[in-house]
C-alpha cells in the first residue's frame, strides 16, 4: 500500500513538473499549472488520485506552513499599522459582495435559499492564493501586502463561522450554541500564548538556536503543534498556524525561521492547488453560461472597485486601492466547500456546485494575472484612478534600509563593526551565534539571526540598495553564495571576504569580490608597514604596544580568540 502512495504522489509530481515547465516557457503563473494538473489527473480526464486522504493531509500541510510563514511577519508592529483598515475592508467588502451578489442571483431567478448561498461564496477570496502570489512577488512586506492579508484573515475567520452555523443545521441547532464556546476557548488560548511568546519562547529560542537543525526542528514542532491545538479546540488548522508565527514574530530568530520552512512550504503547497484543480466539478455547465460570465466578471472588476472605495474612504492611495483590489478578484476554496456543504444537506443542487465550479477557475486564473501585473495595470489606470483617492493620503512606512551588512561578528568582524559606527550609516549584523544576538540587542544594534549559507535568507535582507558588504567567514562556497545573490541584484556595492588560501583569492576576485582580506598576509604586512613608519623609535613601538594591549583585553571581555589553522597533512 505504502509503495503505491509512493508511486501515485511520484507520478504526480512528475506530471505537476511537465506542466509547470510549459507554463515557465509560454510565461505564465505556475500556479495556474499546478491547478491545471489537478484538473487533468482528476477522474474527468486520467483518473490518477486514489489516495485523496493522503494528498489532502499534504496539502495541510503545506498551508499550515504558508500560514506559518505569514505569522512571522506580523508583529504587533504591523498589526497596529494595518489592523484598522483590514478590519474595515474586510468586513466592509463581505457585505456589499454578498448585497450586490444576492441581487443579481435573483435577476437570474435562483430561489432564495440558493441566491443566499451564491451570494456568500462569492463574497470570500482565496487566502492561499494571494499569499503564494504576494510571496512570490516579494510583496508581503508592502502596505498593500499587509492590508490584503489582514482583511483576507479577517474573511476567513467570518467564512469559518459560517460555515460552523451552517453545519449545525445537519446537527439539531446544537452546532449554534457550541459556537460561543469555542470562540471563547480561542480567545483564552490567544491570550495564554501571548505570555508565552513575552517570557517563554525568547528563553526556548535561545535555547534552540544554539543548533540551527534544532532550532529547525523546534520550528516545525510549534507551527504544526499550535494548528493541531487549534482543530481540536473547534478553530481552524490555518487560525492556529497563523497564530503560531505571530507569537514568534518578534523572536530575533524570524528570518531565519522563515527561510528554513519556504522550501517544505513550496513543495507541500503544490500538492494543494494540485488537490484543488482535482476536486474542481464540471458538470451541465452549459446550462449557466450567462451567469457563470456575469457572476465572473462582477469577482474580477466589482469586487476590487469595492475594495478600492473602502481603502480610498480611509485616506489611501489609489495605487495601494488597485493592488488590494486586484486580491479579492476570485472566489475562495472556503467557496467551495460551503456549496458542496449546501448540497449535502439538500439545500442546493448539484448543477449550482458546478457553476460555482467554473466561477472560481476563471476568477483565479483571472485575478492570477491581475496580482502578477498590477503595476502594469496601474500605469494605464492612473489617469482615472483618482476618484478613488482623497487629497491627503497615507503614507506607506518605508521599510529600513541598511547601507552596510556585516556577516560574521566575532574576531575581525568587531573592528568591522566599530568602523561602520564612525561612518553614521545605518548597518546590519548578521550572525548565527544566538550569544552573539543577544549581546547584540542588548547594545542595541540592528543584528538577524541568520545562516549565510542560506540563499532564502539572503534574499530577505533587501541588497538591492546595499552599498558594502562585509563577509569574515572564511570558507569559499559561503562567500562564492554571498556575491552570487548581491551581484544579482546590484552591481556597484562593495564586496569584501575572507580567504586563508590564494587561490580560493583568486576565485572570490573573479567572481565579483572587491577586495578579499587575507589575515595572515595582512598582519604582516601590517607590521612591516610599523616599520617602515617608525623605523628604529622605541617609544612610536611602545605606543602601539599599549593601544594593542588594550584592544586585546576588550578582546579578551568579548570571549574572543584567535582562530588556530590546522596545517596541511
Amino acid at each position: 500500500m505504502s509503495l503505491n502512495i509512493f508511486i501515485e504522489i511520484s507520478v504526480i509530481i512528475v506530471f505537476a513538473t511537465i506542466i509547470a515547465s510549459v507554463m515557465r516557457i509560454l510565461k505564465q503563473p505556475l500556479i495556474i499549472g499546478y491547478i491545471i494538473t489537478g484538473i487533468l489527473i482528476s477522474i474527468f480526464f486520467f483518473n490518477l488520485i486514489e489516495s485523496k486522504e493522503i494528498l489532502s493531509v499534504f496539502s495541510q500541510i503545506g498551508v499550515a506552513f504558508l500560514l506559518f510563514i505569514v505569522g512571522l511577519n506580523l508583529n504587533p508592529k504591523v498589526i497596529k499599522e494595518v489592523g484598522k483598515v483590514s478590519l474595515i475592508t474586510g468586513i466592509g467588502q463581505v457585505i456589499f459582495t454578498s448585497i450586490i451578489g444576492f441581487a443579481i442571483a435573483k435577476l437570474f431567478g435562483f430561489n432564495l435559499i440558493t441566491a443566499i448561498y451564491i451570494a456568500i461564496a462569492l463574497t470570500f477570496s482565496s487566502t492561499i492564493i494571494i499569499m503564494k502570489l504576494l510571496s512570490d512577488k516579494g510583496d508581503l512586506d508592502k502596505l498593500y501586502g499587509k492590508i490584503s492579508i489582514g482583511f483576507l484573515l479577517v474573511q476567513d475567520l467570518i467564512a469559518v463561522l459560517i460555515l460552523v452555523i451552517i453545519s449545525s443545521f445537519s446537527q439539531n441547532n446544537e452546532g449554534l450554541i457550541s459556537v460561543l464556546f469555542i470562540l471563547l476557548k480561542g480567545i483564552f488560548i490567544v491570550i495564554l500564548l501571548a505570555l508565552i511568546s513575552m517570557y517563554v519562547l525568547p528563553r526556548l529560542g535561545f535555547f534552540f538556536a544554539k543548533s540551527q537543525e534544532l532550532l529547525f526542528l523546534f520550528s516545525i514542532a510549534w507551527g504544526l503543534g499550535l494548528a493541531t491545538l487549534f482543530y481540536i479546540i473547534g478553530l481552524s488548522l490555518e487560525i492556529g498556524a497563523l497564530v503560531a508565527g505571530v507569537t514568534l514574530s518578534l523572536s530575533p530568530y524570524n528570518y531565519e525561521i522563515s527561510s528554513k520552512m519556504r522550501s517544505l512550504r513550496d513543495f507541500f503547497i503544490i500538492l494543494f492547488f494540485i488537490l484543488l484543480g482535482s476536486q474542481l466539478v464540471f458538470r451541465d455547465v452549459h446550462t449557466f453560461l450567462i451567469p457563470i460570465i456575469v457572476f465572473s466578471l462582477f469577482i474580477l472588476i466589482g469586487n476590487p472597485l469595492i475594495v478600492m472605495i473602502i481603502i480610498g474612504i480611509l485616506g489611501y492611495s489609489k495605487k495601494v486601492g488597485l493592488q488590494s483590489g486586484f486580491t479579492v478578484a476570485q472566489i475562495s476554496e472556503f467557496s467551495l466547500i460551503l456549496i458542496a456543504l449546501g448540497v449535502s444537506l439538500n439545500h442546493i443542487s448539484n448543477e449550482i456546485l458546478s457553476m460555482i465550479t467554473v466561477i472560481g477557475l476563471v476568477t483565479i486564473m483571472g485575478s492570477t494575472y491581475l496580482v502578477l501585473h498590477a503595476d502594469n495595470v496601474y500605469g494605464h489606470l492612473e489617469k482615472y484612478l483618482s476618484v478613488f483617492e482623497r487629497k491627503i493620503v497615507k503614507k506607506e512606512k518605508k521599510l529600513k534600509k541598511y547601507d552596510l551588512i556585516l556577516l560574521g561578528y566575532n574576531r575581525i568582524g568587531y573592528d568591522f563593526a566599530n568602523s561602520f559606527k564612525k561612518l553614521n550609516k545605518n548597518f546590519l549584523i548578521v550572525d548565527y551565534d544566538p550569544e552573539v544576538i543577544k549581546s547584540l540587542v542588548k547594545e542595541g544594534i540592528d543584528c538577524k539571526y541568520g545562516d549565510a549559507e542560506d540563499v532564502e535568507f539572503l534574499q530577505q535582507l533587501n541588497l538591492r540598495n546595499l552599498k558594502m558588504a562585509v563577509s569574515t567567514i572564511p570558507a569559499i562556497n559561503t562567500n562564492l553564495l554571498m556575491i552570487n545573490t548581491i551581484r544579482k541584484v546590484n552591481k556597484k556595492a562593495i564586496i569584501l571576504c575572507v580567504s586563508h588560501h590564494i587561490d580560493e583569492a583568486y576565485t572570490l576576485y573573479a567572481k565579483g569580490a572587491s577586495y578579499v582580506i587575507m589575515p595572515h598576509f595582512l598582519g604582516g604586512k601590517y607590521a612591516s608597514m610599523m616599520i617602515d613608519k617608525y623605523k628604529f623609535n622605541i617609544s612610536k613601538f611602545k605606543n602601539e604596544k599599549i593601544k594593542h594591549l588594550i584592544h586585546l583585553k576588550k578582546r579578551k571581555e568579548l570571549g574572543h580568540d584567535h582562530p588556530v589553522i590546522e596545517k596541511n597533512k
